[in-house]
This record gives C-alpha cells, sequence and structure tokens, in this order.
C-alpha cells in the first residue's frame, strides 16, 4: 500500500521541519537577545507566514512546468544554500547584525518552502495505494506533531546549552540530511528521466508549438481557486477548513497562555503543560488513525464530522472549566479527534482531484487558510481585550460547530466517487 519513495518523503519532511523549528526558535532568541524587542521577534514568524502565502500564489506555475518531486528538491536545496549563507553571516558577525538582512532570507526561504506542503500533499495520494492514503496521512501528520511537541522544548534546551550560533550548524545539518532524502524521492506517475515538463523533443518548432497551445499563467495560477469553487465536495471541504482555521486560532500560544494565567490562575508553568497536553493527544490521534485504518476506511466523512463535533463540545468545557486538572485532562482528548478531523478531511481532498490538478488545489487552498489564519490571529486577539479569553474560546467552540454543520449540510456533495478531472475552465 506505501511505495517505497514515499518514506524517503516521510523522512525528509520529518527532518525538514526539525530543521525549521530549531531554526526558528535560535533566530527568535538570538533577534530577542539582541534587540530586546518582542516585536522584532514576532517578525520572524511573520515573514515565514505572509512569505507562504505569496509562494502559495505562484506556485501552480512552477507546478504546471515541473515535477513534484524536482520541486521538493529544488525547495530544500535552496533552503539550504540560504540557510548556509545566513549561518556563516551570523557566525562571523556575533555582534551588530543587520537585521534587515537577516529577515530577506528569512523571507525567501519561507517563500521556497510555500510550495514544499501542497507538493508533499499531493504526492502523498500517489506514493499510497487504497488504504494506505489514510494510513500515510496519519503517519505523516504524527510526525508532524511529535516534532512540535518534541522540537520546541528540545530547541530551548538545545540553546541554552549550545547557544544561538551552534544551534544554527545543526539546523544546516539537518538541511543537508533533508536534501538528500529528496533526492530519492521518484514519482511512479511520471517518467523519471524527465522532470521538466512541455520540454520533451528536442524540435525546436515543436517546443514553440507546445507553449502555444498551453494555457496562459494566469489561467494556470486560477485553476485550482476555480477547482475549489466549481466542484461541491472541494468547496464544501475548502469552506469547512476555512471556518474551522477561523475557529481554531484560539489555541495559539498567547491566548492559551491569557487562558491559563486569568481563568485557571495559574503560572506560567503551566503553560507548557497545556502546550505538551495537547501535542500528546494530536500524536495520539495520529497513531489511532493508523491502527483503526481498516475500520475507519469507509467511514471518512462520518469520522470528520464526529472528530469537529466532540471538539466542539471538549472546548466549551475548557472554556468554562477553572480547575487546571480537569483542563489537562480536557485538552489532552481534544488532541485526538482534532487529529481525526483534520487528517479525515486531507484524505477526502486527497481523493476527490484528478492527480495532475490536485497540487494547484492545495496550493490554492494553503494560500486561502494561510491569510485566513492571519487575519483571525488579529480579530482575535483584539477582541480578547473586548469580551475576555472564556468568551474567545466559546466563540472558536460555535466557530468549529458551524464548520461541522456545513459538512452535514452538504452530506450528499460526499458520496460522488469520481475524482474532479482536468482541465478546467472557467464558467463564468
Amino acid at each position: 500500500m506505501l511505495k517505497k519513495s514515499f518514506y524517503y518523503l516521510w523522512g525528509t519532511q520529518t527532518i525538514s521541519n526539525a530543521a525549521d523549528v530549531v531554526y526558528i526558535m535560535a533566530l527568535t532568541y538570538l533577534v530577542l537577545d539582541q534587540t530586546n524587542s518582542a516585536l522584532a521577534a514576532v517578525l520572524v514568524p511573520f515573514f515565514r507566514v505572509a512569505s507562504q502565502t505569496i509562494s502559495g500564489l505562484l506556485a501552480p506555475l512552477l507546478v504546471s512546468k515541473y515535477q513534484l518531486p524536482l520541486l521538493l528538491f529544488g525547495s530544500q536545496l535552496g533552503q539550504f544554500i540560504l540557510f548556509g549563507g545566513l549561518t556563516i553571516y551570523l557566525i562571523l558577525v556575533p555582534k551588530g547584525h543587520n537585521f534587515y538582512f537577516v529577515f530577506t532570507i528569512v523571507f525567501f526561504m519561507s517563500f521556497l518552502d510555500g510550495w514544499t506542503t501542497p507538493a508533499r500533499n499531493a504526492l502523498v495520494p500517489r506514493l499510497a495505494e487504497g488504504k494506505g492514503l489514510l494510513k500515510a496521512n496519519g503517519l505523516i501528520s504524527t510526525t508532524d506533531q511529535i516534532v512540535q511537541c518534541a522540537g520546541w522544548g528540545l530547541s530551548g534546551i538545545l540553546v541554552a546549552v549550545l547557544g544561538s550560533a551552534h544551534t544554527l550548524l545543526l539546523s544546516l545539518a539537518l538541511y543537508g540530511v533533508a536534501m538528500a532524502f529528496t533526492m530519492l524521492i521518484k514519482d511512479p506517475t511520471e517518467s523519471n528521466s524527465n522532470y521538466f515538463r512541455h520540454f520533451k523533443t528536442s524540435s525546436f518548432e515543436s517546443v514553440i508549438e507546445r507553449e502555444k497551445a498551453r494555457p496562459s499563467r494566469w489561467h494556470i495560477m486560477k485553476e485550482g481557486w476555480i477547482a475549489l469553487w466549481h466542484h461541491p465536495r472541494l468547496r464544501t471541504l475548502t469552506f469547512m477548513d476555512a471556518i474551522d482555521m477561523l475557529g481554531g486560532s484560539i489555541w495559539v500560544g498567547s491566548f492559551t497562555l491569557l487562558f491559563v494565567t486569568t481563568r485557571l490562575n495559574e503560572g506560567t508553568e503551566w503553560w507548557g503543560f497545556i502546550n505538551s497536553a495537547y501535542f500528546a493527544g494530536t500524536i495520539g490521534g495520529g497513531l489511532f488513525v493508523v491502527t483503526m485504518v481498516n475500520r475507519l476506511e469507509k467511514r471518512v466523512f462520518t469520522a470528520m464530522v464526529t472528530g469537529m463535533i466532540v471538539y466542539v463540545i471538549l472546548t466549551v468545557l475548557y472554556a468554562l472549566n477553572t480547575h487546571p486538572y480537569m483542563a489537562l485532562v480536557l485538552i489532552l482528548l481534544t488532541g485526538p479527534v482534532t487529529e481525526l478531523s483534520a487528517i479525515s478531511r486531507r484524505t477526502l481532498i486527497q481523493r476527490s482531484v484528478h492527480k495532475d490538478l490536485l497540487p494547484k488545489v492545495l496550493s490554492a487552498q494553503s494560500t486561502l487558510t494561510n491569510f485566513i489564519f492571519i487575519i483571525s490571529l488579529l480579530f482575535m486577539a483584539w477582541l480578547a481585550d473586548k469580551i475576555g479569553i472564556v468568551h474567545i474560546y466559546l466563540l472558536g467552540a460555535g466557530i468549529s460547530l458551524s464548520a461541522a454543520t456545513v459538512g452535514l449540510l452538504h452530506r450528499k456533495s460526499f458520496t460522488e466517487q469520481s475524482p474532479l478531472k482536468v482541465p478546467i475552465t472557467d464558467t463564468k
């Protein structure tokens, strides 16, 4: 069910994610240490998300021209070179850094990383057949959460013990290993000898004719967006993702810290306990999907909606609770149902689109959700000062409930079996 290249893909993305966590922690500490500005430190994740959003808009142009393994390798190679230059600069210039240069490098690294997740998620259904797709998504999601859970804690220890410079060198080594694994990935649906699409002939005249027949760049860029809007199942899943993203921003660290200190009346150490419990729950949820894949295979839609509804109930109980230990239990239970819903949704999207259109659809969806997440963060932060942190969590639960309602109201769209094909034309 899982091809050999899937394990290479799984490995390279796990190592690359670990490198991301380590370098963000080290760089954030370095910026904060030398500027004493929380705003300057926040610019590191801000530039990452903003750059990935822009990259997602342009990703369809690359997807239509190059094979997915080559895009992944190009992304890893570019990040390795850029980060190598940044690391050398920070080591050679230990004080008085030009942070305009640093943030520029972060921006371009994130731009290259912007098409990695859509390309990875588009490759998974090509490397995992039948029941293997749900299992593959569960494995990837589980390791993503393990890296996030362990990475942030270990990165803090590494920075404290090794210092920022040596921690950055470790991250550079991880990027190099990830790049090496990426070279081993093969797409079984494409010719391994020709990574450059549309240039399969040495005849200059044939190349010119082929280029004339190609759709315009604007058409290629909007093809994924058109598919999201015109295909009933994709439209429903996208609405659910977008709405859920609005409510999901309540779990950002600053909101969790505010809840711990004002609602639970505990110190910042409980902030760490809450985060650890959540990640432990999401890891358990991913493992649950992997072990129960046979039973979930024909109930993916039911698993998705059930996970969302249970999540809403647990979030409401969490918001109304004032006991720290009960909060740990509730947040631990929230993780599995969150993962169950997210993995099911991703699997449904992958099965709803033809392999050639899927990367463009995932790029469009990633761009949309990143944008909504940024807007939601600002809106929820403003609203928290107005109505209080408890009402923020209740509002988030209500928003997620509306996402589940959208799925139930459009249940018929999930009975369609044939995936959306290409080409897509604008029907306006």
